[in-house]
């Protein structure tokens, strides 16, 4: 038996409590950050406050009926949404974990929640990690310009602007650090920590994670940098200002005393 799970990064985060309130589904799980609903036929779909629906057992129109419905309650929808997929395969052997797939030898919808869990951190980094790129290609950008004229050539509105990005950016990894963790019934089931342990291997979950952070450090170094440099500019600016000030104030007294 073969069973799919997809993950959709659709929006920044998604009002669980109003779904929770509003839509009539079969509840199989929910916390203040997740609520994962079942049907016949092994149906389950899994909404993340991070903006993330992940899928498995539906075909591609429910996923697009489903993804409509919850659209009211996102915030700051993507305007492509981003997506992964996972296989599981269900065996009476030993477990297997392979590229892009897994081989479990049991099955229930505690097991399928932590595997659509890591399916959906999984997508999510990929979304975090595409939007410190953007930051830190426009970082390096502006860097190799200070190289090469020596001067930074961005207004301090964009300037302020572009360390607002970054900030926010930040802010919204720290406030989903959470979404890394395990979840509370790995702690106290072995079956399952091996199995959240071994995807969170398979996805590279911790790698990707630092490797967005050190992409944060080095665009907040860069952008410490440009505010001192843009701060010396305007404290240069108006020194010179004060010195043409007291020049024609000088000039005019010598003016007045020729007269």
């Amino acid at each position: 038996m073969t069973h799919k799970a997809i993950a959709f990064q659709i929006a920044e985060h998604i009002d669980l409590r109003s779904i929770k309130k509003s839509f009539a589904g079969n509840l199989f799980y929910n916390d203040s950050s997740e609520l994962m609903y079942f049907s016949e036929n092994n149906k389950f779909f899994q909404i993340l406050i991070y903006g993330v629906v992940v899928f498995s057992g539906y075909d591609e129109i429910k996923m697009s009926e489903i993804i409509e419905f919850i659209k009211p309650y996102c915030k700051n929808l993507l305007s492509e949404k981003m997506e992964e997929e996972f296989q599981i395969n269900i065996v009476k052997d030993n477990d297997i974990f392979g590229y892009n797939e897994i081989s479990i030898s049991r099955f229930d919808p505690m097991i399928m929640r932590i595997i659509m869990l890591n399916v959906a951190q999984s997508v999510s980094l990929d979304y975090f990690s595409n939007q410190a790129e953007i930051l830190l290609d426009i970082t390096q950008r502006r860097t190799y310009q200070l190289e090469k004229t020596g001067k930074l050539k961005i207004s301090g509105k964009r300037l302020r602007k572009f360390i607002a990005q970054s900030l926010n950016l930040k802010n919204r990894i720290a406030e989903n650090l959470y979404i890394f963790d395990s979840p509370p019934e790995a702690w106290e089931n072995e079956y399952l920590d091996k199995i959240d342990r071994e995807l969170k291997k398979l996805f590279d979950i911790n790698t990707r994670y630092r490797s967005i952070i050190e992409d944060i450090n080095i665009i907040k170094e860069n952008l410490d940098l440009f505010k001192d440099l843009m701060q010396h500019q305007r404290s240069n600016m108006l020194e010179w200002i004060i010195i043409i000030l007291i020049l024609v104030e000088i000039i005019n007294i010598i003016i007045e005393k020729l007269i």
